[in-house]
């Protein structure tokens, strides 16, 4: 006998069930939401897609990434990394007003033990961020849109570990900065409301002293170093296009890429694997493989016996369909038997009817496609619908079938042809001149 005082099993909740699938589907929007402000940011005018698509054209490898798989780092030239965030290990607090928006300094999320990490496993251009959320919001460059100083002095002295490197802005409103390219020639960066910094401690690469825009420096509490741009308007969407900038970038990265890949890099963590540490696949083949094994075995194998069998009796039982030769349509075996029996009975004047019906129909077709033919395939029809464009052909059809039709039943062959020619050369006529 049953316990009676056992307790029975509660169902699950429906409330349980609906909170599951209400979270889902709110996870589902999260994603769905970060993943379109990530794509708007990148086609921005402060974002890198034409970066990409320009060094692309100009055959150097490039890509852009925003996590989701395990990178390998041997196959990496150069990690441009455009920071966007200038407070980083600091969470991003969300606007709560327009003005907030417009004047948010922040436009991702990221921490510095990433940044550290990919520093270490690939050659690194960190890219300074410069314009606040405005910037991307309304498409104006406007000085008042440039993100606090101080900020970039704090990720500039974090990043090196240089406490006197400062940013500085210059007093022109476009300013111009000597390159040499691999070939010796110089060119000239371009950029609007210069974002520079003192180069102390780096080497500089466009510009210098106080009036630097990229440089070599070297990496804090490490023998590493990385490549700074001070001013992401010599690569971004808004500032690839002023003066020589696009050589210039594609000379400088394609030069320190060598044979590797340009990688574009918005993604929040570090998706670098470590050669030292091998990757740890949570799946393998032999977790597939379990599934043949007994008892599972012998469920395939009868599976596959009562497949057999299956397609083996189909075949005995039908068999491929035979070819059987196409003899025509009724309707057109019909008009062949007529034809000759009229053919045989010396009736070709009878005949010459039911032809001008064929002739114009077929016509008809030809001039209207066979969808809108049968509007106008009836004689009468045919002649109204030619006279509208050309009266001269119609009123010459017109007279040709009112001599076919009046022809006696049995005529020679001969004045049968010199009448069929006689329409065939309107119907041609029709055909190629309306």
């Amino acid at each position: 006998m049953s316990d009676a005082s056992a307790p029975p099993a509660s169902p699950i909740r429906v409330e349980i069930i609906i909170f599951a699938i209400i979270f889902a589907m709110a996870m589902a929007g999260l994603a769905y939401v970060l993943s379109q402000r990530q794509q708007e940011l990148r086609s921005s005018p402060v974002g890198l897609d034409g970066l990409q698509l320009w060094l692309t054209a100009e055959d150097v490898s490039t890509q852009t990434f925003s996590g989701g798989w395990i990178v390998d780092p041997v196959s990496i030239g150069l990690v441009v990394l455009p920071l966007h965030d200038t407070d980083p290990d600091q969470e991003l607090q969300p606007a709560r007003t327009k003005e907030e928006l417009l004047f948010q300094q922040d436009e991702n999320d990221l921490d510095w033990y990433s940044i550290f990490d990919k520093v270490e496993q690939a050659p690194t251009l960190i890219v300074l961020p410069k314009w606040r959320s405005g910037m991307r919001l309304t498409g104006l460059a406007h000085p008042a849109l440039l993100v606090e100083r101080d900020r970039l002095d704090g990720i500039l002295q974090y990043l090196t570990g240089e406490q006197s490197i400062r940013v500085n802005y210059s007093r022109q409103v476009f300013t111009a900065l000597p390159y040499q390219d691999a070939t010796g020639a110089e060119l000239r960066a371009e950029i609007y409301a210069a974002q520079l910094f003192d180069s102390t401690g780096c080497d500089p690469i466009i510009g210098s002293g106080r009036e630097t825009l990229l440089a070599s420096c070297p990496v804090a509490g490490s023998y590493e170093t990385v490549f700074v741009l001070s001013d992401p308007d010599l690569l971004n969407n808004h500032g690839l296009r002023l003066g020589q900038n696009a050589a210039i970038a594609r000379d400088f990265l394609a030069g320190v890429a060598g044979d590797g890949t340009v990688l574009i890099d918005y993604s929040r963590d570090n998706w670098f694997f470590s050669t030292d540490e091998p990757i740890q696949r949570d799946r393998t083949w032999a977790d597939l493989l379990r599934f043949f094994e007994p008892p599972f075995l012998a469920l395939w194998l009868g599976a596959g016996m009562m497949l057999a069998l299956v397609l083996w009796r189909s075949l005995r039982r039908a068999g491929p369909v035979a070819h059987v030769a196409d003899a025509g349509t009724g309707k057109m075996q019909a008009i062949q038997a007529r034809a000759r029996l009229m053919r045989l009975t010396g009736q070709d004047g009878a005949m010459m009817g039911d032809y001008a019906h064929a002739r114009i129909a077929a016509t008809a077709a030809r001039l209207v496609g066979p969808g809108h033919a049968r509007q106008i395939g009836e004689e009468h029809a045919f002649v109204r619908f030619v006279a509208r464009r050309r009266k001269d052909l119609a009123d010459r059809l017109e007279a040709a079938l009112a001599r076919l039709h009046a022809l006696p039943a049995t005529i020679s062959a001969t004045a049968a042809i010199h009448h069929v020619e006689d329409l065939e050369q309107i119907l041609e006529l029709i055909a190629n001149d309306t």
